[in-house]
């Protein structure tokens, strides 16, 4: 081994790098180790996205779950005399429950348009369940006798006799039908839309 290197520094005994410019003074014979044929660890798995929220509409069984259990409740309460004079209240409510209970089945926060989304579906089965049952109501009243029986019967229940003549003049006019139908949809579903809105708004904060 050079006693100096050709920098002309003086290298100790057994010197491998000159200590001054770093020029090795001997060549040696690097082994690979076992590293390199130890298995590169797997790549981490990436995860998968989570499942997009299923759309607010009649192909979602659990808000129609909801609307139908809101529909249910608000056609109950507005067959009760007394009771369904506060009908926009109770189809408020129903719009609100319908978000109420979509909300604790699947935990998932609805936005203003969503909850409003879910009421529209509660105030549309809540109109259809009404006028099955009301057209279940007729069917029975023409099997029983006809408007004349109806009549008797409402003015047994000491109705005036004015909002007695107006229900029967009501039910003689099949356009007058169609137009009480029309009104009460557009009532319905709107005041159920509002009433979700709220829901979801109200809701949101917890």
């Amino acid at each position: 081994m050079p006693e100096s290197c050709t920098c002309g520094a003086s290298l100790p005994p057994d010197a491998r790098f000159c200590h001054k410019c770093g020029k090795p003074q001997r060549e040696e014979n690097i082994t690979l180790t076992d590293a390199a044929e130890t298995p590169a660890a797997a790549p981490p798995r990436s995860l998968e996205p989570p499942a997009a929220p299923v759309p607010l509409s009649f192909r979602n069984p659990i808000a129609v779950k909801a609307g139908l259990l809101a529909a249910g409740l608000i056609s109950f309460v507005m067959m009760i005399p007394g009771v369904n004079y506060a009908w926009i209240l109770w189809l408020l409510g129903g719009g609100y429950f319908s978000v109420w209970t979509y909300k604790r089945r699947t935990g998932q926060r609805l936005t203003v348009r969503g909850g409003a989304r879910i009421g529209w579906m509660t105030g549309v089965l809540s109109f259809t369940l009404i006028t099955v049952l009301f057209t279940f109501c007729m069917l029975m009243v023409q099997r029983a006798g006809g408007l004349g029986v109806l009549k008797e019967r409402l003015s047994d229940f000491a109705f005036q006799q004015s909002a007695v003549d107006e229900v029967i003049k009501l039910l003689q006019n099949p356009y007058e039908i169609l137009r009480s139908l029309i009104v009460m949809f557009v009532v319905m579903t709107l005041t159920c839309t509002a009433g979700g809105a709220l829901g979801a708004k109200i809701l949101g904060k917890h």
